[in-house]
């Protein structure tokens, strides 16, 4: 089995197509589609980890999570911060098509292996707003809850931790220390976009390695993760 990787797809929800952010984005879905339906097996499985349609409610989401369905493999979807239209868990659980994975708190374990995950957030830095740490500290329970709650399924599996947000960057250790804590080896994360990806964090920190998979760093394509 193989697993791809690839975030941010902002499907429009027929109500914001994404070239409006550039050229480059004309028709992105199209080139994703092409790519994906070229490499993905029905056995493979691709994960999302979030900003999936700018749909604001979960009927509204339901035409791009169907156009997400279609395509071939199995899917392992995580929430973005744009991402409105993701109610409760089992509400959205209940809507996913068949073969499509929603992860919010805790794990799954496919083909041996561990995935799980959360949104995380921006890092906080000395001027930080006390909402923004709120939320931060959240997240950062929420991270450690999802791998608790792997390693009690399997203690030994490895962990492939699912991120929107980066979880660190070469100053700000962020949530790197709760993916080391718990033997994580690889981390998917999005969320940049254009000058921001620049800088992101990639390969291996710590014993973890990090992937960064946001469409358009990507050439909209899917990344390829393992094999």
């Amino acid at each position: 089995m193989a697993v791809f990787a690839i975030s941010d797809l902002h499907l429009p929800a027929r109500v914001k197509p994404m070239d409006v952010f550039g050229e480059h984005w004309k028709n992105h879905f199209d080139r994703i589609r092409a790519d994906w339906r070229a490499r993905v097996l029905p056995g493979d499985l691709v994960l999302l980890p979030g900003d999936l349609s700018w749909a604001m409610r979960l009927e509204e989401a339901r035409e791009d999570l169907a156009s997400i369905a279609e395509l071939p493999g199995q899917k392992l979807l995580l929430r973005g911060n744009h991402d409105y239209w993701w109610s409760s868990i089992g509400r959205v659980r209940r809507a996913l098509p068949e073969g499509t994975w929603a992860l919010q708190n805790d794990s799954v374990l496919i083909d041996g292996r561990l995935y799980a995950g959360s949104r995380g957030w921006t890092i906080p830095t000395g001027d930080a707003e006390p909402e923004d740490v709120r939320i931060y500290e959240r997240e950062r329970l929420r991270l450690e809850m999802s791998l608790k709650n792997a390693r009690a399924k399997d203690p030994d599996a490895p962990i492939t931790a699912m991120m929107h947000y980066p979880p660190l960057t070469d100053e700000l250790t962020g949530f790197s220390d709760i993916l080391e804590a718990y033997g994580v080896t690889d981390c998917v994360y999005g969320h940049l976009h254009g000058a921001g990806l620049y800088g992101a964090v990639r390969g291996e920190r710590r014993g973890v390695r990090y992937h960064q998979v946001s469409c358009d760093g990507l050439e909209f394509k899917l990344y390829l993760l393992y094999p």
